[in-house]
């Protein structure tokens, strides 16, 4: 199944670090978040990649090629000007239906998240669905029993509250929703929501962590060589 990767952000919010490469070539324990994503769809059953570059691009191509040293097949889609992740997706929407293969879904993977979820599990037929994870505090907490402090637990995920993962599939149909210029979460997902098209499933014991942050890289550095050791 193809599987897109949406890799032409800014990343402006980790500079320095994004000053001479795309976020998703920021090294992660010395292999890049997006190679490490690449290793992650190997593992999955998933060898047809497609990468939409913009920002820096030339990077990402240099380092990826056309896969065959990861195992995979890697395709690339470039926009010259910014179009969002939603027009950036249906700025491909030719390379990803090919040979007239209109019925099959296909997944989308935001380029700056780390997960170990296994992404054909929200590959229902015909379905638009995306995967959930639960919300970490950023904050320790402590509980009190009256007025004696009984405990404190470090950056807890917090009760019943979700965010999106940035692990989508969508079938074909997501292309009458998408703008030539603007956002999935902004544009397409509220209108999907909107129509009761969009389903989601919840995955409460998967790793996952988006690199937003310098934080988020040192932390995630601490991280992988145990979620994704080989």
């Amino acid at each position: 199944m193809k599987t897109v990767i949406l890799a032409g952000g800014l990343g402006k919010r980790l500079r320095p670090l994004t000053s001479d490469r795309p976020k998703p070539m920021i090294q992660i324990n010395n292999t890049p978040i997006i190679e490490l994503q690449v290793n992650w769809l190997k593992k999955c059953g998933i060898t047809d990649i497609i990468v939409l570059v913009g920002h820096l691009k030339e990077k990402i191509k240099h380092h990826l090629a056309d896969g065959k040293k990861f195992g995979v097949n890697i395709s690339y889609i470039e926009e010259n000007v910014p179009l969002g992740t939603g027009g950036a997706l249906k700025n491909a929407k030719d390379h990803i239906i090919q040979n007239g293969n209109t019925d099959s879904g296909f997944f989308v993977i935001n380029g700056d998240i780390l997960t170990n979820l296994d992404p054909f599990t929200i590959s229902d037929k015909g379905s638009m669905t995306l995967a959930l994870v639960p919300l970490k505090s950023t904050f320790g907490i402590v509980e009190t029993n009256g007025d004696l402090v009984s405990k404190f637990i470090e950056k807890p995920f917090i009760k019943d509250t979700w965010i999106n993962a940035g692990v989508y599939y969508f079938s074909n149909e997501i292309f009458d929703y998408l703008p030539d210029n603007g956002n999935l979460e902004t544009v397409t997902l509220p209108m999907l929501v909107e129509k009761q098209k969009l389903k989601a499933k919840r995955f409460s014991n998967n790793y996952w962590r988006s690199i937003d942050s310098h934080k988020d890289v040192e932390e995630a550095s601490k991280e992988v060589q145990e979620v994704f050791k080989k």
